[in-house]
């Protein structure tokens, strides 16, 4: 299947997360922060990133932003899973690239669907 990077901070969510992805036969990778992320979004380039915006070191937005800006990964689908969840957040997300933006709490099958229809 594919390769999907997790993005978060939070030790149970991204349990919860890697614990849908991989029974649905996705490989699963993690960063706990910002910086973390966009170095292994660089090196491994993963097929799908789920990030949080309010992550240690670099935002999620950061993130968003510098994956967008670079030619060689800009075209990797970017699930924003957040407690985010104003407008101007989910607009802000959805204009920097964010291909879905889902807020929390979540429903755990309902973003693996979110995931695997932009997995084609």
């Amino acid at each position: 299947m594919a390769h999907i990077l997790i993005a978060d901070d939070d030790p149970i969510l991204v349990e919860l997360v890697k614990f849908r992805l991989e029974g649905a036969g996705h490989e699963t990778s993690v960063a706990n922060d910002g910086e973390e992320a966009i170095d292994r979004i660089k090196s491994d380039r993963p097929d799908l990133v789920v990030l949080d915006s309010m992550m240690p070191i670099l935002s999620g937005p950061e993130v968003l932003a510098q994956l967008k800006s670079d030619e060689a990964v800009r075209d990797i689908p970017v699930v924003m899973l957040t407690a985010r969840d104003s407008e101007a957040d989910i607009v802000a997300g959805l204009k920097g690239g964010a291909a879905e933006y889902l807020t929390k709490p979540f429903i755990p099958q309902e973003l693996l669907v979110r995931i695997e229809g932009l997995l084609g």
